[in-house]
């Protein structure tokens, strides 16, 4: 590795992942890493050992580092919680391969996720928000942000994009929240073939009856070399991805807001600073935390060691994007920093294919929610909100709100 200077191994080996105490901070099993190195190792659950990336530079050189693979089915893929145990089983599209079948997957989708298209989208975007706050207005507090708002948002959004029905959206965020959250391998699986199922039924429905969703134009033109398990699993990816990860970073980070009154109160008075709230949210909650990978090759370290053929490597998002020598008060938030270049969407070639339509989602939904409910906080203490555990992605199940 040349692209940046290892420093030292430390001996300390924390849980990987572990849950947090505060909804926008890295768990505290994270914190004695924070001055002793960029190179870790961490224990998974299984108690194996990974090695532990925290540190920028060293993040961004091994995202674009060949050597380490995303395919799950490479002997020694970390496995981070027990629901995942059997996740070599399905080769998810994109997600789950690398380079050259990565590459020809990720072109079919670029045209429809550019800069350009997602601007075409924003009108339709602003109608769905503001829909969504005339019913909230309409029945009044409290109320739940991520059920009334945060979930809707994302999931009316993504059905429109892909031609899913809506109607079916309390069916397949149900299949999703057991995906990601189940206890055991076997009711993840349970849950993800549920969703094959469906989308299976989709699939042949569109090939039959062409509509106009963008699932419809892939099937039709792009997606017309995949066989019919592909096309479901990308699907699959597709509707998964396009909801769970905004619906979270919506309530989040309002919730993030109300607890930092002095920078809500920034936006309330200039609104044009959201676009870089959004960039400065995304690294300061850094809600996939971990992205994933095993050395197909030994990697050696400019700062001493070797990550060895086999070996696990997680990159810890969080404490990534909390980097001291990247971020000046890295654990302050700033609605007025210039975080544009964290890794919450990843780095390299596997970095986020949908980031231009979450961070449209973001501006607007949180745009909307300052404007329409100025007054708008917490109906519980903070310390009542419920937060997601740390083997999945970072959230709240519920945040009670009034206005």
């Amino acid at each position: 590795m040349t692209e940046a200077a290892i420093r030292p191994l430390t001996p300390q080996t924390p849980p990987f992942p572990a849950d947090r105490t505060c909804p926008y901070h890295p768990p505290v099993d994270y914190e004695p890493l924070k001055n002793a190195g960029t190179m870790h190792r961490a224990t998974l659950y299984d108690g194996r050992e990974v090695w532990m990336v925290t540190g920028h530079a060293e993040a961004r050189a091994l995202l674009t580092d060949k050597r380490l693979s995303t395919d799950r089915r490479s002997p020694g893929f970390p496995v981070i919680a027990p629901r995942a145990e059997n996740q070599a089983e399905v080769v998810i599209p994109l997600l789950g391969v690398d380079d050259p079948l990565h590459a020809a997957q990720r072109r079919m989708l670029i045209p429809s996720f550019t800069l350009k298209r997602v601007a075409a989208m924003r009108p339709q975007i602003q109608r769905i928000v503001d829909g969504l706050l005339d019913t909230m207005a309409e029945q009044g507090g409290p109320t739940d942000l991520v059920a009334s708002f945060a979930l809707p948002v994302p999931s009316m959004v993504i059905c429109s994009l892909l031609g899913v029905p809506y109607d079916d959206h309390e069916f397949f965020e149900q299949c999703s929240r057991k995906l990601l959250t189940a206890e055991t391998a076997g009711e993840s699986k349970a849950a993800r073939l549920d969703l094959e199922d469906y989308l299976l039924d989709l699939v042949v429905k569109k090939e039959a009856e062409p509509g106009e969703g963008l699932l419809d134009e892939l099937i039709a033109d792009r997606l017309a070399e995949m066989c019919i398990r592909d096309r479901v699993l990308m699907a699959l990816l597709l509707l998964v991805a396009g909801h769970e990860t905004t619906s979270n970073m919506i309530a989040l980070g309002m919730y993030t807001l109300l607890e930092h009154p002095e920078e809500l109160e920034a936006l309330r008075a200039d609104p044009s600073l959201i676009p870089g709230a959004v960039e400065e949210l995304l690294r300061f909650l850094s809600i996939a935390d971990g992205m994933v990978r095993v050395a197909l090759e030994d990697i050696e370290l400019d700062g001493g060691g070797v990550i060895k053929t086999g070996e696990g490597v997680i990159l810890s998002t969080s404490m990534i994007n909390r980097d001291a020598g990247t971020y000046e008060d890295p654990d302050g938030l700033d609605v007025r920093r210039s975080a544009r270049h964290h890794v919450a969407f990843g780095f390299g070639v596997h970095q986020c294919l949908g980031q231009n339509l979450a961070r449209a989602e973001l501006e607007i939904a949180l745009t909307a929610l300052l404007t329409r409910f100025p007054t708008l906080r917490l109906a519980v203490p903070a310390d009542q909100v419920p937060l997601k555990p740390g083997d999945t992605l970072q959230g709240l199940f519920a945040m009670p709100v009034t206005w």
